[in-house]
């Protein structure tokens, strides 16, 4: 029986040796699997994200703005001249100040403001005076801003620019942040 208790206590010291090494080499095992490097996945390319070879602007005013798309020229007896992106016409009737941006491809205004409108109106004495006048500029000037339109044409016939309405209209829309003139254009 003593054999028999001595072999029982080797093989349980044996297997608690055995159950022991092994959390031991499980332990070891994690441990080396968290501290090796970890291998980077490769990315994935849909194809929402390839470069397409044919790229094509879908921004009309680019070519504008870097003063690459062609003007129309007109006819060279034609005033005011047809050369432009964007023109300024300026209009004073008998009760009324009218403003307007014209587009050089439209006959209808892109942009315009006038005395005519409550929210200027309202804010006047007269709607034909100087100061109507700079009010218009300020608010036309406002809307070319926010449309994007910092450079336009404004060419006025010389007898009616010398008027003070003309030269308040011009200096209120410089003001604003709006340039009078466009870039020549530029051939490539």
């Amino acid at each position: 029986m003593a054999l028999f208790t001595d072999v029982s206590r080797s093989v349980r010291t044996l297997l608690i040796q055995c159950q022991r090494s092994a959390a031991a080499w499980i332990h070891c095992q994690s441990y080396r699997r968290f501290t090796q490097r970890a291998l980077k996945p490769e990315p994935v390319v849909s194809d929402n994200e390839s470069i397409n070879k044919t790229f094509v602007n879908r921004n009309p005013r680019n070519l504008e703005q870097m003063a690459l798309a062609v003007k129309d020229r007109g006819w060279a007896t034609v005033w005011p001249s047809r050369q432009y992106y964007h023109r300024l016409v300026f209009r004073r009737s008998q009760h009324h100040i009218t403003a307007e941006v014209f587009s050089s491809d439209s006959i209808v205004p892109v942009l315009s403001c006038s005395t005519k409108e409550w929210g200027v109106k309202r804010q006047l004495g007269s709607t034909r005076s100087v100061a109507a006048c700079r009010a218009v500029g300020e608010v036309l000037a406002q809307r070319c801003l926010e449309a994007g339109l910092t450079r336009i044409v404004y060419r006025e016939v010389p007898w009616k620019f010398r008027s003070e309405a003309s030269q308040t209209f011009w200096t209120a829309m410089k003001e604003g942040g709006v340039t009078l003139n466009e870039p020549r254009q530029k051939f490539i």
